[in-house]
Order: structure tokens, then C-alpha cells, then sequence
């Protein structure tokens, strides 16, 4: 076993396809690249062989059955390709109840994705799992961002209640719809709208076109009664084409601009984590605040404080 996944190791730091797809069903695999990557003893070319945490852009996508969301993903993925992306598609698939595999079978459904070198198409058959979440799509995430595919995309089966374990898993979650208008989005349920980071407009092209303007601006209006997810952002409306690819680049931007905005915010918390004083600080500040003694204000300007401070003393070593 030992040399098996010796071999899987290296062809998955190579970036070899048929490497991710074994590694993803070998456990100790993951744990080794784990080991390997926070061990002070691994060498050097081990860890810089394996991108940093989160140095992929997750993004997760739901909708009805029959929005077109594999010939989206499709259309989408390869115009991210042409960007010099490297794309990775974990798509969720029902499951059998005799062989227990998938049965939508995603890989027929994106042929020239799937042909594509800077593609990597993994169906996950959910075997029952509520929502659509494969218990391993977590892992499965780690191993492609380890072989250097720097966006995953997460198609889950359908939009169910269970769907918000996507989006705590995901940088983005993305709602796919179809211009159904008034009818969809009266049986949409209401905890789907919450979790969306953008919601998309399929179908925009031909006899759709006037249909799909309509639903943008009618999921425009329902967003502003819902809650950001996500500190200011207000999730926007956009239409596509997958068939004609109008629509794509300004969806890719938006993207872009949502995953830039938030960064600070997620560089700030993984600074938080990571600096013993910042945290012995944000720990006693906050049994103060919970004592009541201290408001949330003046602990969140103290730890800020801390953290500039931190960061002053590790320039200044850096400097001498």
C-alpha cells in the first residue's frame, strides 16, 4: 500500500488527472499530503510543491432540476480555461439503489469539458446523503486544489434545505434558475434565496430572451428583501447563454469582484487563528464582552490594535 501511495503522490503534485481520480478515493493519501505540507521536517520541495490552503476558488452551484446547470458549468469552465484557469468540476450525482453509482452520469453531459486537459470532471454518486453533498466532496476539494486546479466547481443534485452545507463549504454559492418568472420563484423556498452569493438567469438566448429579462428583474427585487450572507455584498441578478456565451464574462467578473472584496476579510481571520498573542487576546476579550464588562466595539478595536502590533513586530524582525 505504502508504495502505491508513494506513486499516487507524486503523479498528484505532477498534476496527473487519473492521479486525482485514485488519490480521491485513497485516504491516506490526503493525510500524507496534510503531513507533508504542515510538517517542519518535510522538504522544501514538498511544500512548495502544494499550494497553500484556499488558494483555490470554490464555488458552489444549485438549482432546479432542468435549469441547465451541467450545460452551464460546461460553457462556463471552458471559458475559464481560455482564461488559463485550471478547472475542477465535483458534481453530485443521485445514486443508484442497487450499484449505489451515479446515475445522471455528468461526464456525458459536459463532453468537450470533459476532453479538455485543464479539466478534471469527478462525479460523486451522494449515496443518500440529504442535500446532495457527497461526505467526501471536503476531501475531494483538498486533493484538486492540490493538483493544482485553482477553481473547483460544486454542482449539487438539486435545490433542497440541506444545500447550506454547500455554501459553508464553498468561497461562493451560486443559485441557478430558469426564466420561469413569477410561478419559480413563488415555489422557491426562501432558505435558498438567503445563502445565495449571486443568482444566474439561464436560458437567456432566443425565444427565452424577453422571458429571462423578466425573471432578472423580478429575483432582483425578491434579493432586496433578503439578508447578505456575507457582510455588505447584495447578491446580483445576471442572465446567460450557455449556448451563445453572452453573459459569461460579466458573470466571471462579478465572481472576481465578490472573491477579491472578501480576501482582506478572510486574510484577517486566518492572521487571527494563527498569532498566539492575537488569540489569547480575542479569547479574555471576549469573556469580557460575554460578561458584559466590555462592549463589542471597544473588543473588536483592542484586537485590531493587537493585530497591528503583531504585524509591526514581525516587519521589524524581518527588517533587522
Amino acid at each position: 500500500m505504502s508504495t502505491q501511495v508513494d506513486v499516487l503522490y507524486k503523479g498528484l503534485r505532477q498534476g496527473q488527472r487519473t492521479a486525482l481520480s485514485r488519490a480521491i478515493t485513497l485516504d491516506q493519501l490526503l493525510q500524507r499530503l496534510l503531513d507533508d505540507k504542515y510538517s517542519a521536517t518535510a522538504p522544501q520541495d514538498v511544500k512548495d510543491a502544494t499550494p497553500p490552503p484556499n488558494s483555490c476558488f470554490r464555488i458552489g452551484l444549485s438549482g432546479p432540476p432542468g435549469v441547465g446547470k451541467s450545460t452551464f458549468i460546461e460553457a462556463f469552465g471552458l471559458h475559464l480555461i481560455e482564461m488559463g484557469h485550471r478547472v475542477a468540476v465535483l458534481a453530485v450525482d443521485p445514486s443508484s439503489v442497487i450499484t449505489g453509482g451515479s446515475i445522471l452520469g455528468d461526464k456525458t453531459r459536459m463532453p468537450y469539458l470533459t476532453r479538455n486537459p485543464n479539466a478534471y470532471i469527478r462525479p460523486s454518486p451522494n449515496r443518500g446523503t440529504l442535500g446532495g453533498v457527497a461526505k467526501n466532496t471536503h476531501k475531494s476539494m483538498l486533493l484538486c486544489e492540490a493538483a493544482g486546479f485553482d477553481i473547483c466547481l460544486v454542482e449539487t443534485v438539486g435545490v433542497g434545505q440541506s444545500e447550506t452545507t454547500v455554501a459553508d463549504m464553498v468561497d461562493m454559492f451560486i443559485l441557478l434558475v430558469s426564466p420561469g418568472g413569477g410561478d419559480e420563484l413563488q415555489g422557491m423556498k426562501k432558505g435558498i434565496m438567503e445563502i445565495a452569493d449571486m443568482v444566474v438567469v439561464t436560458k437567456a438566448d432566443g425565444d427565452l430572451a424577453n422571458a429571462a429579462r423578466r425573471a432578472q428583474m423580478e429575483y432582483t427585487s425578491a434579493t432586496k428583501f433578503m439578508h447578505p450572507r456575507i457582510g455588505s455584498w447584495k447578491p446580483p441578478v445576471l442572465p446567460v447563454s450557455s449556448v451563445t456565451g453572452e453573459g459569461l464574462p460579466k458573470i466571471w467578473s462579478t465572481m472576481s469582484e465578490f472573491q477579491h472584496k472578501f480576501e482582506v476579510s478572510y486574510l484577517l481571520q486566518q492572521r487571527l487563528s494563527e498569532d498566539q498573542t492575537v488569540r489569547d487576546t480575542s479569547r479574555h476579550l471576549e469573556q469580557q464582552v460575554y460578561q458584559g464588562s466590555l462592549t463589542p466595539g471597544i473588543a473588536a478595536q483592542t484586537i485590531l490594535q493587537a493585530l497591528l502590533m503583531s504585524w509591526h513586530r514581525e516587519v521589524n524582525l524581518n527588517n533587522e
